[in-house]
């Protein structure tokens, strides 16, 4: 297990800094997010398809947004920063392939090369993707975004050290019906189709925010992209696009997770940025446990009320239905409701390791590596399924842990916060992928640790 988090920690680019924590204090007062990384990302990419620069506002200080500037960077896109960082100028005048030994050198650091394929494409006729890293949380095969690339008439090459693509005739347009309405492929078609000759049709397209303010953002750059009912979108190839201003969605995954760290922790944390309207099916899952939260223009308050939390059975779903990313912090204060709480986790095959570190706190945890039938399931059971069977309430008490993921890193932080007496969590770097500033936060909220990086 510790061996393979540092090989983890290792492959997005990150130190195994440690944090030891001194738990049982609720967490109280106030953080505030900004951008997505699920937007700021691909709105990065997507300014290699403008013809003048790009400027995008609220963008999040982690490291995920690094390692594609440094992207960027390579291929000759020009990065300026405000004076506080969270507004970036990207200017992609003098585009151009990079080596591939130094794109290799990102191997690893994030899956968003391959996002990088259309654009590339369409300014220069060719593109390589290294090996594809990020969390190890399941498979995440590549083969929906090179079967669409190759319908806009791209030529994938696979060699040993990556892929090469070129388009010796061009990119057009295409009709795409994806498998399963995977958020990656979708933004892959919508970054490759905009500037490809003709019209495109994507049927069961990922419909989640952070694919409309990406839609969003190619409309401002001058695409023609239409949003049709039952995930369909059409897409009008233009001749050229220009760049765009726009400030990027907040991040609902770290909402969620302050949420749930309050709820966890018996306290009131206000996230300033959130806004209710994505997050409504978080928060009917919140009020069902026994949470509760007002609604501010400025953002949103979460807190326990008291009394008894009370146990929920949830099916992980893409948006509408219940984010993936949200049921691991949420994990933590179910092992403190009073009965059994169910999760189906349908979107990763490989999303319930971290569970281990809460069962040697004290959980009580079951994982159905096969998942679990019943009649009253809402979504259609996959393949590939788990599923956890948490059973509570169960006191937890402080251990040394190990990050082994973005999202059940963070888990462990609300464990350890959680926990009665002292925690030790190492390879907490890769939590910055996702998390900006959590250190500082973490400090804000009253939280009592040491960390040494």
């Amino acid at each position: 297990m510790k061996k393979d988090a540092a090989k983890a920690g290792a492959r997005v680019g990150l130190t195994s800094d440690e944090i030891i924590i001194n738990g049982g204090r609720p967490l109280t007062g106030r953080v505030e997010v900004r951008g997505a990384k699920n937007l700021a990302t691909k709105a990065m990419v997507a300014a290699l398809l403008g013809k003048t620069p790009s400027v995008l506002r609220n963008v999040p200080n982690i490291s995920d947004v690094r390692v594609v500037a440094g992207l960027l960077a390579l291929h000759g896109v020009l990065i300026t920063k405000s004076e506080n960082q969270d507004e970036w100028r990207l200017d992609p005048s003098n585009v151009e392939m990079a080596h591939q030994a130094d794109i290799d050198a990102h191997a690893g650091s994030s899956r968003i090369p391959i996002l990088f394929c259309g654009p590339l494409l369409h300014r220069l006729g060719e593109a390589f993707i290294p090996d594809l890293g990020g969390c190890r949380i399941g498979d995440r095969p590549i083969d929906f975004h090179l079967d669409a690339l190759r319908e806009f008439g791209a030529v994938v090459e696979k060699l040993p050290s990556g892929i090469s693509l070129t388009a010796p005739n061009g990119l057009h347009g295409a009709n795409i019906e994806l498998p399963y309405p995977s958020v990656g492929a979708t933004e892959q078609v919508l970054l490759t189709s905009v500037l490809a000759k003709g019209q495109t049709e994507l049927r069961n397209a990922a419909i989640e925010p952070e694919i409309i303010d990406l839609i969003c953002i190619l409309q401002k750059m001058g695409a023609i992209i239409t949003v049709e009912p039952n995930r369909v979108i059409f897409i009008e190839g233009v001749d050229e696009l220009r760049g765009y201003d726009h400030k990027a969605i907040f991040d609902r995954n770290e909402v969620a997770s302050w949420a749930a760290a309050a709820l966890a922790t018996k306290g009131d944390v206000f996230v300033g940025g959130a806004r209710q309207e994505e997050m409504m099916t978080f928060l009917n899952i919140f009020r069902k446990v026994g949470g509760d939260f007002e609604v501010h223009d400025d953002g949103m308050r979460f807190w326990h009320p008291g009394g008894e939390l009370k146990p929920v059975t949830i099916e992980t779903d893409v948006h509408p239905g219940f984010m993936t990313d949200w049921q691991q912090p949420l994990v933590v204060a179910l092992t403190q409701a009073q009965g059994v709480s169910t999760i189906h986790e349908t979107v990763y095959e490989n999303r319930f390791g971290f569970t281990d570190a809460l069962n040697k706190m004290g959980a009580n945890i079951v994982v159905h590596p096969e998942g679990l039938a019943a009649d009253d399931r809402r979504v259609k059971r996959r393949e590939f399924e788990q599923a956890a069977v948490i059973s509570g309430p169960t006191p937890l008490t402080g251990a040394d842990i190990e990050v082994p993921d973005l999202r059940g890193g963070f888990s462990h932080l609300i464990a350890a916060l959680t926990a009665e007496g002292q925690s030790k969590v190492t390879n907490i770097g890769i939590i910055s992928r996702g998390y900006e500033n959590f250190i500082e936060k973490l400090r804000l909220l009253g939280a009592d640790f040491v960390y040494e990086s």
